[in-house]
């Protein structure tokens, strides 16, 4: 009944060398320093900064700090990636720091956030199907799912939140079907704006 932490992983390897449309957590890179580096004039460096990581490392405050949880984290251009795994209660959760370089529209993270990638996501599960899609105003996404893995069916939610001009904030929690109240319940402390699409 243990997830597949390996899914996860592969998927997060895949996004990572994806490229973000403009996307990065970083600071302003000098016009000249920016020239020099190959960056586009007016955007910043896709390599994460020390806060992006404390922001990554701190965004869901200690929701996720008890016994059960273990949390572990990577960095790499473009992105901040924390993993919180939970096998006693056989639930994962990830969150993203993105870095969109260049900044970012609403059409940018429709493109990112596209069946292509969900695809890439969800390739190693037997299956998955988009169950809904909503927005609370123009800054935070909720994309649900529902997959089967191993002969499991699993829950799985998918906020994407606007966090400044240049990064987006993604968090994704994958419970066991069966543990949907315990899912609700996380969902409600981490988003009660935008706990569920229905």
């Amino acid at each position: 009944m243990k997830i597949k932490i390996s899914i996860f992983l592969a998927a997060a390897v895949f996004l990572s060398s994806c490229e973000i449309p403009g996307a990065v957590l970083s600071t302003p890179i000098l016009p000249k320093a920016a020239a020099a580096a190959g960056i586009p004039s007016g955007c910043i460096s896709p390599e994460p900064v020390q806060g992006d990581i404390d922001r990554a490392l701190g965004f869901t405050d200690d929701i996720f700090s008890g016994s059960d949880w273990v949390r572990s984290y990577t960095v790499e251009s473009s992105r901040v990636f924390v993993t919180f795994a939970a096998d006693p209660l056989s639930a994962l959760a990830f969150v993203e720091a993105l870095i969109f370089p260049c900044g970012y529209a609403a059409a940018d993270l429709d493109a990112f956030f596209n069946a292509e990638n969900w695809q890439v996501i969800f390739e190693n599960y037997e299956s998955y199907e988009a169950a809904s899609e909503c927005k609370s105003g123009e800054s935070l996404r909720l994309y649900q799912f529902d997959a089967v893995d191993e002969g499991y069916e699993y829950k799985i939610n998918y906020w994407a939140l606007s966090d400044t001009d240049t990064r987006v904030m993604g968090l994704m929690t994958v419970f066991l079907a069966e543990s949907k109240s315990l899912m609700d319940e996380y969902s409600s402390v981490l988003f009660p704006e935008l706990a569920s699409c229905k």
